[in-house]
């Protein structure tokens, strides 16, 4: 959505819960009910992210779609006919400005609003949202700025309506089989999580009227989609810009606000070549954006202390050439699994239900299908419909489901504001030349009471 930007020691030791988690959690699983036979959703953002929300809202019967805001009339356009085509009521349009969302929150036939909008929108919708009554859930990264994380955490508490960050990796099948083997105490105690951003975004698409395509190097107002106004931040930014998808799921691993705690950080950077070398060979070194100087460097790497001991390893690389990866890590005193390549390794031999052979990789896929976790036992041919591997579907179901039942996000403001300030203290850290940062308690000290809740139940 083009929107234009505006001026700018330990309390729960893991192997405690672990136990108490593994035997709570059949039995939860099955009492959720909701109080609502329909919840109203309205959509902020349009686009291409925000029409992929829309469309899993649109395989629920129970969902209904009164509103909608957009200032591109294409992404108006495209929304109506997929609403249209999927026999549903053609929704309200606000599109008059900017701050057309305003308009739309006036609304009293709305619960919930999903905002899917440039990162600069996030909060000015989302803390509107909230003050206008309505439940409120935000993509990725939910924050820019530090200020932003506390105007979340000030606004939900002032108002009393929730905030969810719309942390979608946290429902990757792997991710919650080895949450539930966390909590089963399979690792042993955690010790280091590994985790971060890792996607090659230099090549942008670009728009010949009818049809978009890949390849391209314009930003801006010349660029496409994302590429109006993400690329903007890498000029003007040095930071890990992009921190929450792989932080989200290692959080839950380390039950972050909910026994234990971020406290500090340090960050560096490398020097800053792949953008513009991705301009001079594709563009020529006369294009325009040849003389761009990009501020992000390549590659950024965050190191997070955590208030019960353990440390987390975060990386951004997002222009170098390279496949995909989120790069997860788990590390206990009992064994270690890593994404990339799917491997494990369990220290106790398989009279324990773990590595057959000492000091010996194994396939993750046997103890992915073992402790599978229930929901994706539950809804998983389901999920299939949704968008990045299934994961789509659990996110926009669990904000349903808590709208529904008027009842918390397992995935709260909380959240939301600690995960998404990473990026700017990593910036302050690297202007700092690498300095250490303290880490705000977005909670103020609600975290060492707060109980996980994320898995726990069918709805979350």
């Amino acid at each position: 959505m083009p929107f234009p930007s505006p001026t700018r020691r330990q309390f729960i030791r893991t192997a405690a819960l672990t136990g108490a988690a593994a035997s709570v959690l059949p039995t939860i699983l099955t009492h959720a009910k909701p109080v609502a036979d329909k919840v109203r959703l309205g959509f902020i953002g349009v686009g291409e992210r925000g029409r992929s929300h829309i469309q899993q809202a649109l395989l629920r019967s129970d969902v209904q779609i009164p509103a909608i805001c957009d200032i591109d009339p294409d992404s108006i356009r495209q929304t109506n006919g997929m609403i249209e085509k999927a026999g549903r009521a053609k929704p309200e349009a606000y599109s008059n400005g900017p701050e057309a969302f305003l308009q739309m929150l006036k609304r009293n036939d709305l619960d919930g609003v999903v905002i899917a909008t440039p990162w600069e929108w996030h909060v000015p919708m989302a803390v509107a949202t909230m003050k206008a009554g309505k439940y409120a859930a935000v993509e990725v990264s939910a924050t820019v700025t530090l200020q932003e994380s506390w105007d979340l955490v000030d606004t939900s508490e002032k108002t009393g309506m929730p905030c969810m960050i719309l942390e979608n990796v946290c429902y990757r099948r792997d991710v919650l089989a080895v949450l539930n083997m966390v909590r089963q105490g399979m690792f042993g105690e955690m010790t280091y999580a590994h985790c971060g951003y890792q996607h090659d975004l230099r090549e942008v698409k670009f728009n010949n009227g009818k049809q978009a395509y890949g390849g391209g190097v314009e930003f801006g107002a010349k660029g496409y989609s994302e590429a109006r106004w993400r690329t903007q931040h890498s000029v003007d930014r040095n930071g890990d810009l992009y921190p929450t998808h792989g932080l989200g799921p290692v959080a839950h691993w380390l039950n972050i606000n909910r026994g234990n705690q971020f406290v500090r950080l340090t960050s560096m950077a490398t020097k800053s070549r792949g953008l513009h070398k991705y301009v001079v060979d594709k563009g020529g070194k006369e294009h325009p954006n040849a003389k761009v100087n990009f501020k992000l460097g390549d590659v950024v790497t965050t190191m997070v202390e955590c208030a019960n001991g353990e440390n987390i390893v975060i990386m951004h690389d997002t222009n170098s050439p390279r496949p995909y990866s989120l790069g997860f890590r788990a590390q206990g005193t009992e064994g270690i699994w890593m994404d990339d390549n799917d491997m494990i390794y369990l220290e106790g031999g398989p009279s324990h239900g773990k590595s057959p052979k000492a000091h010996s990789w194994e396939p993750f896929a046997p103890y992915q299908e073992k402790y599978d976790h229930p929901l994706w036992k539950r809804h998983g041919q389901m999920a299939e419909s949704g968008g990045h591997g299934g994961i789509d579907f659990f996110v926009l179901r669990t904000f349903i489901e808590a709208v529904k039942a008027k009842g918390p996000v397992p995935i709260d403001v909380y959240d939301a504001a600690a995960w998404s300030a990473i990026s700017p203290l990593s910036e302050q850290s690297i202007a700092g030349n690498n300095k250490p940062v303290d880490i705000p308690d977005f909670t103020r000290g609600k975290w060492k009471t707060n109980q996980p809740i994320f898995g726990l139940t069918d709805n979350f």
